[in-house]
C-alpha cells in the first residue's frame, strides 16, 4: 500500500478513515490490524480485497495494481487471489455445507464433480465431514466459521483477509478457527492480514500495527 487514502461522502460531509497510509507485507506474511471502531480497518481490508477502491493511492499486490482493476480483471482477482472470512460467516442460508464451499468454486471448476470433490476433501481438513449435509441453521457458530474459513481456502488464494474471524465465538472456537487459518498459511505459503479487537488474536500474528485517526503505526 502506498500512500493509501479513502473519503466516504456523506449527508453530514466528507468523512476521512486513511489518510497516506503505506504498508509492505512480505509473501507468506502474517499481520494483525488493531484499532477502535470506525477507524478504518474494515475499509482497508476492503480495499486490499478489491471490494472498495481507494480515493487516492495504490494496492499491489502480486506485482498487480488492484486500485486500478476493472470488470473482469477484479473480479478473477477476488476469486482467484483473496479469500475472504468474515465475522458474520456469509454463509448462503440455502444451501448446506459443502453447497456453500462448492459455491465458491463454481466460475473456477465447471465439472460439478471435480468441486463436490474439492468442497469434500476442505470440509474433511476442517473436521466437518459429518456436518456437510447440514444448513447453516443446524451448525454452530464455530462450525459456521470452519465453513467460512474452507470456501476461503477453496480456490487456493495467496491472501487471506480476516475481517473479526472470531467475533463471534467463544474463546475455544476462535482459537481453532485461528488455528485452522495459521495451518492453511503454514501449507500453502499465503499471506495473512487479519482485523481484530481481541489482542490473544492479534498476538499470533508476526507484525502488528494499530490504525487510529487514519494513520497506521506499528503496535
Amino acid at each position: 500500500m502506498r500512500g493509501l487514502s479513502h473519503t466516504y461522502q456523506t449527508a453530514g460531509g466528507p468523512i476521512t478513515v486513511l489518510r497516506a497510509v503505506d504498508l509492505e507485507v512480505e509473501p507468506g506474511g502474517y499481520v494483525a490490524l488493531t484499532g477502535p471502531s470506525g477507524a478504518g480497518k474494515t475499509t482497508l481490508l476492503s480495499i486490499l480485497g478489491g471490494l472498495e477502491t481507494p480515493t487516492e493511492g495504490s494496492v499491489t499486490v502480486g506485482g498487480r495494481d488492484v486500485s486500478r482493476l476493472r470488470g473482469d480483471q477484479l473480479a478473477a482477482y477476488r476469486r482467484e487471489t483473496v479469500g475472504f472470512v468474515f465475522q458474520h460467516f456469509g454463509l448462503m442460508s440455502a444451501l448446506d455445507a459443502v453447497e456453500n464451499v462448492e459455491l465458491a468454486l463454481a466460475l473456477s471448476r465447471p465439472d460439478s464433480k471435480a468441486r463436490h470433490r474439492r468442497a469434500t476433501e476442505l470440509l474433511q481438513l476442517v473436521g466437518l465431514s459429518e456436518r456437510a449435509e447440514h444448513l447453516p441453521r443446524a451448525l454452530s457458530g464455530g462450525e459456521k466459521q470452519r465453513v467460512a474459513i474452507a470456501r476461503a481456502m477453496a480456490n487456493f488464494p495467496r491472501l487471506i483477509l480476516a475481517d473479526e474471524p472470531t467475533g463471534n465465538l467463544d474463546p475455544n472456537a476462535g482459537q481453532a478457527a485461528m488455528d485452522l487459518i495459521e495451518a492453511f498459511r503454514a501449507s500453502s505459503g499465503c499471506t495473512v492480514i487479519v482485523v481484530s479487537h481481541n489482542p490473544l488474536v492479534a498476538q499470533r500474528a508476526e507484525h502488528r500495527f494499530r490504525l487510529d485517526s487514519g494513520g497506521l503505526r506499528p503496535s
